[in-house]
């Protein structure tokens, strides 16, 4: 019996700064960070998702859409100067 599949929504940042994050968790030195070889199905999973979802990620502006997303997702520090 097949499990059932589980839909998780978020904004296009969301979505883009969770891509770019995978990105360069993949590319790290992975067994520090997930010890569970089963873990790794769900990652490539949402990985090969986010980069269907996300054309803008090879955009040659990337960068700094990538950029303004963080900055439109990053708390904003009641004590510190606002863009």
């Amino acid at each position: 019996m097949e499990d059932p599949e589980i839909t998780i929504k978020l904004t296009r940042d969301q979505a883009t700064i969770l891509s770019d994050w995978l990105e360069r968790l993949q590319m790290t030195d992975l067994s520090n960070t997930v010890d569970d070889p089963a873990a790794w199905a769900p990652i490539h999973s949402i990985a090969g998702q986010l980069d269907k979802m996300l054309p803008a990620l090879f955009f040659p502006d990337y960068d700094q859409r990538l950029e303004e997303a963080r900055r439109r997702l990053r708390p904003i520090d009641d004590d510190g100067p606002q863009d």
